[in-house]
C-alpha cells in the first residue's frame, strides 16, 4: 500500500514516515522544503534502513502534483502540508488561507482526477478555540481564536461537505494537540528555521546556548501557576495514530474524527522544570505579556481514539524533555552540517 505524505519532511511528517516504513508501508513524500529540510529524509531511511521517494513540490502547484499520481500508484495520503504557527498566523493570514486551504483544495482536486479516495488530514486542537470545560471531547462545540485554526475548522468543514457529495470518500480528521520530542536515535526532531516558535524547540535552544533565555507568554491566567496548560504529546506516539488511521481507512467508514492527545495538562512552568531537571541545566526565563490569539488551558480526552483507532499516548513529560535534549546536543545546528 503506497501513501503519500505532504510536508513529509516537516517534524510531524518525517516521524510518521519512520513509522509507515517501520509497518511496511511504501511511502511518497512531496514537500516544497520552505520550513524542513531533506536531510530529514536522508535520516529517516537511515533510521529504518528502507527507502522511500521524494518529490520536492508544492502543493499549491497543481500540474506538479498530477505528475506525482501520474507517476506513483498511491493509495492514501496523509495530508500535513501547511502553515502552522499561531502567532504568525495573526501577522500574516492572507498566507496561510492562501497556502492551507488553496493547497488544500488543489490536493483535493487532483486526488478526484485520479480516483484516490482515502486521507488523513493534519487537523489540530485549535479548532475547539477556548473551551468552556476541559478535557475536550470531539463532540464538543467549535470555534477558533486565531487564523491558523480557522484554516483548520475550514477545513474540516470542506472535508465534510466533500464526503455529502461523494460518500464513498474515507477522510480521518486527526485532531492532535501539542506534539514535542524527537525521534529516540536523536537523528530527527523539530527543526526551525530561524528564531523557535514553539517551546520546547525554545527551551533546548536556550538550553544549548543558542539563546539567552525563554519567554514565557502571560503568567496571569487561570491555571495552578498561571501560565499556560497544554496537552504535550510525543511526537512519536503522534506517528504512530497515523499508522492507525491509515489501517482504519482500509474499514471504509467515511469521514472520522479524533482526538490524539495524552489527555494530561502540563503548564509552561511545568515544562520548564521537568527540562530542568532532565538536562540539570537551569532555563532563564521573562515573563512577557499574552500573545494574541493564545487561551489558558488546553487537553484532550482521547478515549474515543483508544476505543475505535486502538491507540493511545504512550510517553510522558520527561521521556518527551530526554528526546528532545538528545536532539539538541546532537544537531546544535540541526540539519545543518
Amino acid at each position: 500500500m503506497s501513501i503519500l505524505v505532504t510536508g513529509g519532511a516537516g517534524y510531524i511528517g518525517s516521524h510518521t514516515c519512520v513509522e509507515l516504513l517501520n509497518a511496511g508501508y511504501e511511502v511518497v513524500v512531496v514537500d516544497n522544503l520552505v520550513n524542513s529540510s531533506k536531510e530529514a529524509l536522508n535520516r529517516v531511511m537511515a533510521i529504518t534502513s528502507k527507502s522511500l521517494k521524494f518529490y520536492e513540490a508544492d502543493i499549491l502547484d497543481k500540474d506538479k502534483l498530477s505528475k506525482i499520481f501520474q507517476n506513483e500508484a498511491i493509495d492514501a495520503v496523509i495530508h500535513f502540508a501547511g502553515l502552522k504557527a499561531v502567532g504568525e498566523s495573526v501577522e500574516k493570514p492572507f498566507e496561510y488561507y492562501w497556502n492551507n486551504v488553496t493547497g488544500t483544495l488543489t490536493l483535493c482536486d487532483v486526488m478526484q482526477s485520479f480516483g484516490v479516495k482515502n486521507m488523513v488530514f493534519s487537523s489540530s486542537a485549535t479548532v475547539y478555540g477556548a473551551p468552556k470545560s476541559v478535557p475536550i471531547k470531539e463532540d464538543f462545540p467549535l470555534s477558533v481564536t486565531n487564523p491558523y485554526g480557522r484554516t483548520k475548522l475550514m477545513l474540516e468543514d470542506i472535508l465534510r461537505d466533500l464526503y455529502v457529495a461523494d460518500p464513498t470518500l474515507n477522510t480521518i480528521l486527526l485532531r492532535y494537540f501539542n506534539p514535542i520530542g524527537a525521534h529516540k536515535s536523536g537523528m530527527i526532531s523539530e527543526n526551525p528555521k530561524g528564531i523557535p516558535g514553539n517551546l520546547l524547540p525554545y527551551i533546548t535552544q536556550v538550553a544549548i546556548g543558542k539563546l539567552d533565555y525563554l519567554r514565557v507568554f502571560g503568567d496571569d491566567y487561570e491555571t495552578p501557576d498561571g501560565s499556560g496548560v497544554r496537552d504535550y504529546i510525543h511526537v512519536v506516539d503522534l506517528a504512530k495514530g497515523h499508522v492507525k488511521a491509515i489501517e482504519k481507512l482500509t474499514q471504509n467508514e467515511g469521514i472520522l474524527t479524533y482526538n490524539l492527545g495524552t489527555g494530561i495538562g502540563y503548564s509552561v512552568l511545568d515544562v520548564i522544570k521537568t527540562f530542568s531537571k532532565v538536562s540539570g541545566i537551569d532555563i532563564p526565563y521573562k515573563i512577557s505579556k499574552r500573545r494574541a490569539g493564545d487561551i489558558a488551558e488546553c487537553y484532550a480526552d482521547a478515549t474515543l481514539a483508544k476505543k475505535e483507532l486502538n491507540w493511545e499516548a504512550k510517553y510522558g513529560l520527561v521521556k518527551m524533555c530526554e528526546d528532545s535534549w538528545r536532539w539538541q546536543k546532537n544537531n546544535p545546528d540541526g540539519y545543518e552540517v
